[in-house]
């Protein structure tokens, strides 16, 4: 009899690469961590992982364990589902992993909506970046997570994970107010403004692995350039702060750019210009078997309704 404890620890080292970094995850031991594969090693009769210099790397034999791995476990999700849900499941937490725009633009309406349709149920948010998120989820660290589309990301046949679109939004161009292409300033012109004017610009951005830098990074490479990030933040706010100090330009997403609530303009010294082409793309994400879970359903329902009604675009 397989144990079900060691498949999930399969998952773990398969989705880190490290025995070390799958036991931080886990919360073990490394120790522990290549007790548990030796013994699942031992029940399947097989070698599961061959191991060199970066890390280890599933056999074909680990491959194989690891898509019925992905199988049991969602299977074993869709069962606390329903247990939970004769159970009424009328109360309990949710713990949600989801970056800081998202939780200003659908997370916290989405609290308050529930306070009314869902009084039983508490989230408890933790904020990460819409990369960090899924990481997040899939260490059982969090119970949905609220993620934004970047190279790299699980995509949507991910046997570990079932994946809903939220909302996409488009990046807004914000430019020093004097610079040559901020237009009169106040309300973004219709006419918008080609990346390719950009080419020779000093950029301003988030940091390389942040999914945003990867967007724009991408919208550049289109436009015929790769972008000279000479400042980098995670945070819009000071992202804006310093092209109004003529820092240099920044695409921004459009409900980070409403956050701050100023009119006409991002903040005084700043312009802001439509551009073609690139978005944010948000989605929750739940560990597949899990989306009918009666503390679950509510919530994701009531993101999608909040969504719906952004009007991002």
């Amino acid at each position: 009899m397989i144990d079900t404890r060691r498949l999930r620890t399969l998952r773990a080292v398969a989705d880190h690469g490290t025995v070390t970094a799958a036991a931080a995850a886990l919360h073990l031991t490394p120790s522990a961590v290549s007790q548990q594969l030796g013994a699942l090693e031992h029940e399947v009769g097989h070698r599961l992982f061959t191991r060199d210099a970066r890390g280890v790397r599933l056999t074909a034999v680990g491959q194989i364990m690891l898509t019925h791995a992905n199988e049991v476990l969602a299977q074993l999700e869709r069962a606390e589902a329903e247990v939970a849900a004769y159970s009424t499941g009328a109360a309990g937490e949710v713990t949600v992993a989801c970056f800081a725009t998202a939780i200003s633009a659908v997370l916290s309406p989405a609290i308050t909506a529930l306070r009314t349709g869902s009084p039983g149920l508490r989230v408890r948010v933790l904020d990460a970046e819409g990369d960090h998120s899924l990481t997040m989820l899939l260490d059982d660290r969090a119970d949905l997570a609220i993620a934004v589309e970047y190279r790299g990301a699980p995509d949507a046949a991910d046997p570990r994970l079932h994946r809903s679109a939220l909302y996409a939004e488009p990046f807004d161009l914000v430019l020093p107010q004097d610079h040559p292409l901020a237009g009169s300033g106040g309300p973004p012109p219709a006419d918008a403004v080609r990346l390719g004017d950009l080419a020779g610009e000093t950029w301003i951005g988030p940091y390389p692995g942040n999914p945003v830098h990867d967007v724009i990074t991408f919208a550049c490479e289109q436009a015929g350039f790769s972008p000279n990030f000479a400042h980098c933040s995670d945070d819009f706010r000071a992202v804006v702060a310093l092209v109004g100090a003529g820092a240099g330009v920044a695409l921004v997403p459009r409900l980070a750019l409403r956050d701050m609530v100023l009119p006409g303009v991002a903040v005084p010294g700043v312009a802001v210009r439509r551009t073609p082409g690139p978005e944010r793309r948000v989605f929750a994400a739940v560990r597949r078997g899990a989306q009918a879970h009666p503390l679950l359903r509510p919530l994701l329902d009531t993101l999608h309704t909040i969504s719906d009604s952004l009007g991002a675009g």
